[in-house]
């Protein structure tokens, strides 16, 4: 399947990308402002990637697995160009200050005090170029005591507290992706989309100072909310809820697991008498609410975990089904990249890229109507040459 066979819905009302004609230089590496870039390039605009020439991103280099190239850069990176400058060197300046010149976003991630130290720190782009927005993701952000630490994901994963509510109740475990720099990008971008509004209304540029550790934070707060109010840390609950019960992912008796989720008076009512057999339970003050459930977890679910190993998956889906209460397969990563919902939803399209078409799984905006530009993944440098030229184009000068 090719960007050409995805099937088209008449636009309605959107005739081009929202970012058509937006230009962003992106001063970027690893995850967070790649992923922020990637999604405005989703969106539309035209993002320049500016690496360095011995190597480049850092994330081109963590493995090889897509075609030669690395897993991370390929699904963070397409539908971007990229330039090669040498920031340390007074010409290689001169270029991104000529880029920056005619760009309406800016987006960087290097390390703390990187940028400042390159001459393109907060106070003076706002001074050269007012009308810019000026968007800075770091791990803590532009103040305060933590500001000069460098963040990693895993690092902020702890700083947030994520660590001490996820895993096994003996021992913390991370969350299998990298979910505070994710957290950071979203984030990024949505504010990123806010300021483009702002400029559109006043003409006046912004400073954006997204915290790797404030977004995710964010995230946390229905957890810290019952450290706030109740004194309570909640506990690992592994791969079950530590605010709701029951909800998680429970073994049966072929060996196999069942994944679902009561929220309600009603579906735990349902629960016990269509799927456990045990409607006595819905009469059992122990357990005739969420909040007393959680309370009494350790004698609710041994029950319904030995109910539940006396049946088969297949036989509990059904159940559980036909009681209405949500449930989902526990899929591993081969049932997710060929995933029926995907393929009829035609998730799946190519792009190219240095070494070759590779797979890619479509932007999820999912605007009704949006052209959706599925570009390729860019070699390091391949547009220096082009967008050089442009920039001299428009400046009237050589670079």
């Amino acid at each position: 399947m090719t960007e050409t066979d995805v099937p088209k819905t008449p636009a309605v009302g959107i005739e081009e990308p929202p970012l058509a004609g937006i230009r962003v230089i992106a001063l970027e590496h690893a995850v967070a402002a790649p992923l922020c870039s990637r999604h405005l390039a989703d969106l539309g605009a035209d993002v320049i990637k500016v690496e360095s020439p011995s190597g480049g991103d850092l994330a081109r280099h963590y493995d090889s697995v897509v075609e030669g190239q690395s897993a991370y850069f390929v699904w963070a990176n397409r539908s971007k160009r990229s330039i090669t400058l040498d920031l340390k060197s007074d010409e290689g300046r001169e270029a991104l200050d000529g880029l920056l010149g005619r760009a309406d976003v800016f987006v960087h991630n290097l390390g703390p005090g990187a940028v400042d130290r390159l001459g393109f720190g907060r106070e003076k782009l706002r001074e050269r170029f007012p009308k810019l927005i000026n968007c800075a993701i770091s791990g803590y952000g532009a103040d305060g005591p933590y500001r000069d630490r460098k963040a990693f994901d895993l690092l902020i994963q702890g700083e947030a507290g994520l660590l001490s509510v996820t895993g096994e109740p003996e021992r913390p475990a991370k969350v299998g992706i990298s979910v505070a720099d994710m957290c950071a990008a979203v984030y990024a971008v949505s504010s990123i989309l806010a300021a483009v509004l702002h400029r559109e209304r006043t003409g006046a540029g912004t400073f954006i100072d997204t915290s790797m550790l404030d977004c995710l934070s964010e995230w946390m707060m229905a957890p810290a909310y019952h450290q706030l109010y109740a004194d309570v840390q909640l506990p690992r609950a592994g791969a079950r809820h530590n605010m709701m019960v029951p909800y998680g992912v429970y073994p049966t008796g072929d060996g196999e697991h069942v994944n679902f989720a009561v929220q309600t008076a009603a579906q735990w009512a349902r629960l016990c008498e269509q799927v456990i057999d045990r409607p006595d339970l819905v009469e059992d003050e122990r357990f005739a609410t969420n909040e007393l459930r959680v309370r009494n977890r350790a004698d609710l679910e041994p029950v319904i975990e030995e109910r539940l190993a006396a049946l088969g998956t297949a036989h509990v889906t059904e159940r559980l089904v036909a009681a209405g209460i949500p449930t989902a397969a526990v899929n591993d990563l081969n049932d997710l990249v060929h995933h029926p919902q995907h393929e009829a939803r035609v998730r799946w399209v190519e792009a190219g890229s240095p070494n070759g078409p590779v797979r890619v799984l479509r932007s999820p905006f999912n605007l009704d109507g949006l052209p959706e530009p599925v570009t390729a993944v860019p070699g390091l440098g391949e547009h220096t040459e082009t967008v050089l030229a442009e920039l001299r184009r428009d400046a009237g000068k050589a670079y």
